[in-house]
């Protein structure tokens, strides 16, 4: 069968690559992909942009597409599901509805609040004046984040109030990040360390995938800017066996049962976005309606069990009777960004080394590029992640970052510390 993937990125790269290794895929078509995913054994891409919701729907029809599978969430936000399904067509993700769990933060708050889900306290404004008297009532650290979807660029995690305040100026004031901004949502800051926490949904029962933690700021030692993601490794040792059991109990499990009587059963990947205190309690930061980017890349590396058939078991609400295999080894993804990234980034620079005889256990996923005369470009700003298993987190991070070395753009920035906190731990 052919499979279309819907995405462009790291994680589209992952997910295609993947999927491929299934007995039962012939070819993955991924609109619009990358130069990876271009040259993918078994996958091709199609000029088809991710937002283009009609364009996909006449690509599936006309590559009889067994199935598609939406990475990103502009499309999931936008109703992709529910065009292809209203068409007959076999699509894996949340509909429109159930996708206002990423799309807007004021109305995951407010479902958190409405199903007594941990989180953080909040508040939501439009105007600017209100907003500023509300910082300046709550005091600093604090967070600001941006209502709609900005492409992890509307979190601000203001560790001074002139830092809240500049937010609030950029967002609500000069309308930085555009509609996304119309509405800003102001939490309390949460002390602890971060996990991301992606289950498998059929609407009524969720599979967790392994755990992973990713690294947000783009500086080593968590300094700099927030980005979309600059390494994640897999598992995240913070998510002990009787923290993993409270997620899924005061979590995952309550909000699948929220969503549900609300008359949005969730379907796709979720994934929460966690802060674990000191004494081991999980509270929600963010809901995405996707697979996170970078944390996909080291997750399917470890996964043995077969992506579709997780995917099919999710569609047809039979995922009680399904179990997943995981490599024991752990895996580490260090990311390789343009200069500039987060901000305003150069395009059009040459990419070398990537394509290196690597070991089986080295694998490099494109995003940002494109091909052009026969040459890998860098087309944004997160450009490969290089993803590496190891024997162990440290053996991974090894290999990962001896493999990051064989590759060169002009510009390129990275992390030298990703897992750095796990490793404290070891």
């Amino acid at each position: 069968m052919k499979i279309l993937v819907i995405g462009s990125g790291g994680r589209e790269h992952a997910l295609a690559w993947k999927l491929k290794q299934s007995p039962r895929v012939s070819e993955v078509i991924v609109a619009p992909g990358n130069a990876g995913t271009a040259l993918e054994p078994g996958v091709r891409n199609a000029a088809v942009a991710m937002h283009d919701i009609d364009g996909l729907l006449h690509l599936a029809k006309v590559e009889n597409v067994a199935l598609t599978v939406v990475g990103p969430e502009v499309p999931l936000v936008a109703g992709v599901v529910d065009r292809f399904r209203s068409e007959g067509l076999r699509c894996f993700g949340p509909r429109k509805i159930a996708a206002q769990l990423e799309g807007s933060k004021t109305f995951a708050k407010e479902f958190l609040a409405r199903h007594n889900i941990p989180t953080a306290r909040y508040a939501a404004f439009s105007d600017l004046i209100p907003a500023l008297a509300y910082v300046r009532a709550q005091g600093a650290p604090i967070v600001v984040k941006a209502d709609g979807l900005a492409a992890g660029k509307g979190v601000v995690v203001a560790l001074t109030l002139a830092d809240a305040e500049q937010a609030l100026h950029d967002m609500l004031g000069a309308h930085a990040l555009g509609a996304a901004s119309a509405r800003v949502v102001i939490e309390e800051f949460l002390d602890g360390e971060e996990a991301s926490y992606i289950v498998l949904c059929d609407g009524r029962r969720a599979l967790p995938l392994a755990t992973s933690q990713d690294h947000k700021r783009r500086d080593d030692g968590d300094f700099g800017p927030n980005t979309g993601g600059m390494g994640a490794y897999s598992p995240a040792p913070v998510v002990t066996p009787e923290i993993d059991a409270r997620i899924l109990r005061e979590i995952v499990e309550p909000t699948l049962a929220g969503m549900a009587a609300e008359g949005a059963p969730f379907i796709g990947f979720l994934y929460a976005g966690l802060m674990i205190d000191r004494g081991g309690a999980p509270r929600v930061i963010e809901f995405n309606v996707r697979l996170g980017d970078p944390e996909t890349q080291p997750i399917l590396m470890r996964l043995r069990s077969d992506l579709l058939d997780l995917i099919d078991a999710a569609l047809d609400g039979r995922l009680d009777r399904i179990s997943v295999s995981w490599d024991p080894r752990p895996a580490l993804g260090v990311v390789l960004a343009a200069q500039g990234y987060p901000g305003k980034v150069h395009s059009g620079d040459i990419v070398s080394g990537h394509d290196a005889a690597f070991t089986p256990d080295v694998k490099v996923f494109h995003a940002g590029t494109k091909v052009e005369n026969g040459k890998i470009l860098t087309s944004g700003g997160r450009v490969l992640t290089v993803c590496a298993l190891g024997t162990d987190l440290a053996a991974a991070q090894t290999h990962a970052y001896a493999a990051v070395r064989r590759i060169r753009f002009d510009g390129m920035q990275y992390r030298r510390d990703i897992g750095y906190r796990a490793l404290g731990k070891c």
